[in-house]
């Protein structure tokens, strides 16, 4: 499960691009709180705090304490030519509220898989899934295994064994999660043989 974050912040008094630019002159990123049913909150948090937390790679669905409050990263927006982050949206959540979270998904056993040893590719669909969970039983990841998969074949959410209290948000279709493709290699090989064949049929029509 992930790991429960902690970021410290103060209340942002004065909201517009303005206020905004001065409080990130001083290496803050402003921010807000909301949900829950209470008024947003306007904060700003140390930009450095920040990054450390950005960089853990699972910050987006991670629980973030701020100053006592549980909160849910749901937005993060960043600088187009620094990458720096420029401002960050936080939801209000219970200890056990039902979340939204985009979850990474890791892929395992590929020595297993006969298409990806035939020289295969696996092509990735969707490198998160949007899952239904407790906030605080989030997973870090989505493990799949790959043993078996041949040329051609697809994962399918369906065939993913998700954590206990773990749902799909999209439930009205059985979507693709990756697949395993044939090599150029192998695609043109097949073109080839197919190609000849053609011709040795017309051949001996003739």
């Amino acid at each position: 499960m992930s790991e429960t974050l902690t970021l410290s912040a103060e209340a942002r008094d004065r909201a517009g691009k303005g206020a905004s630019r001065a409080i990130r002159r001083e290496g803050r990123v402003p921010a807000v709180i909301y949900g829950n049913k209470e008024e947003p909150q306007g904060i700003h948090v140390a930009e450095r705090e920040l990054m450390k937390l950005l960089n853990t790679g699972h910050f987006m669905n991670s629980v973030v304490m701020i100053n006592g409050m549980r909160t849910l990263p749901k937005d993060v927006q960043f600088h187009p030519v620094t990458d720096r982050p420029l401002h960050v949206d936080f939801l209000r959540i219970g200890e056990h509220s039902t979340v939204h979270v985009n979850v990474p998904v890791r892929f395992e056993n590929e020595e297993a898989s006969p298409g990806l040893k035939r020289g295969g590719v696996l092509n990735i669909v969707r490198h998160e899934l949007e899952l239904v969970c407790d906030a605080a039983s989030i997973p870090d990841e989505i493990v799949i295994d790959l043993k078996g998969y041949d040329v051609g074949d697809s994962v399918h959410v369906s065939a993913v064994t998700l954590p206990e209290g773990s749902k799909s948000a999209i439930e009205d279709r059985d979507f693709t999660i990756a697949t395993i493709v044939a090599p150029s290699g192998l695609k043109s090989a097949e073109g080839d043989n197919e190609t000849a064949a053609a011709a040795e049929g017309e051949s001996e029509e003739g």
